[in-house]
């Protein structure tokens, strides 16, 4: 049976939640539970009248509940934090942590789709009660559909015409697994980056049937409102993608654009920043390989 330290090892455990900078008292929100690892050291931190809310959208995450009065699990995609905190009675709290992407667990096993090293049937689906599955990016996108997927989300140069492939390959048959699109895509993966350019296939693909680029941003968006002056936000992200979005938004509050100067021409931005960007060290890396590519920002709501 997995541990639930087998279930995700997790990654920058010490610098994430101290740059919750945990009041006792305090309620604070893992939107990214998993195998719980951050959540047991937040509640480590916590008085007799804290609290902890975490999310997970993944049914497998709720094996690692913990048994305390003071913490509450929610069944849910984070993207749905302020309606689902509110039905609890929350409407403030004092710090919000994530660890975005895929947990150790999801890409362990084998049948959720997740991991290049197996072959499964193409599913990786977080949610597995979720209806769009990776089975129907790859067999019912359109090309241009598909291409914009494997451009945008796997930032592959030759997405066009992978998609091209795909779509001619599924008109004798369905697709079905991992080693069916590997075939598929075989000219384009040499020897020597084979690897590497399957990560970014399937990143792309996951991130299309996870819609996780609009669950970031929604979730983000979110976070502004849900936390108190002085609340922190913590976030690790894995791709660059990610850590744009994230770096964007605790720079500037917005996506896209510019924050408005005040009188004095100077932006009004509603975060600031808490240290500069964190990594893993090398030791950590050596200790949990997953960790190598993790990149935590930190800021505080003024």
């Amino acid at each position: 049976m997995m541990t639930k330290m087998e279930y995700h090892n997790p990654v920058l455990l010490k610098e994430t939640v101290d740059g919750l900078n945990i009041r006792p008292d305090g309620i604070y929100v893992d939107v990214t539970f998993g195998g719980g690892g951050h959540s047991r050291e937040i509640m480590s931190r916590l008085g007799a009248n804290g609290k902890l809310f975490a999310f997970d959208q993944d049914l497998d995450a709720l094996n690692n509940t913990i048994d305390d009065e003071r913490f509450t699990l929610i069944n849910e995609n984070f993207r749905f934090i302020k309606r689902f905190l509110r039905f609890h009675g929350i409407k403030q709290v004092d710090g919000i942590l994530a660890d975005l992407g895929v947990s150790s667990h999801q890409f362990d096993v084998a049948e959720r789709g997740f991991s290049t090293r197996f072959e499964a049937e193409l599913d990786m689906r977080m949610n597995q009660k979720g209806e769009l599955s990776a089975y129907h990016v790859i067999n019912d996108y359109d090309e241009a559909a598909l291409k914009s997927v494997l451009l945008e989300f796997g930032e592959l140069k030759n997405g066009g015409s992978m998609a091209n492939v795909i779509v001619n390959a599924r008109k004798d048959a369905p697709i079905k697994n991992s080693e069916q699109l590997k075939q598929i895509l075989s000219k384009f993966l040499p020897g020597h980056k084979s690897n590497k350019i399957l990560a970014q296939i399937y990143q792309a693909i996951r991130i299309e049937v996870n819609q996780e680029m609009e669950a970031l941003k929604e979730f983000l968006t979110q976070s502004l409102e849900i936390l108190k002056p002085e609340g922190r936000l913590s976030v690790i992200s894995y791709h660059s993608l990610e850590d744009r979005l994230v770096k964007r938004f605790v720079k500037n509050g917005m996506f896209e654009g510019e924050p408005e100067r005040d009188f004095f021409g100077n932006f009004e931005v509603p975060f600031k920043t808490i240290e500069k960007l964190i990594v893993p060290s090398n030791e950590e890396i050596a200790i949990n390989n997953r960790a190598r590519s993790a990149k935590l920002r930190i800021a505080e709501k003024k």
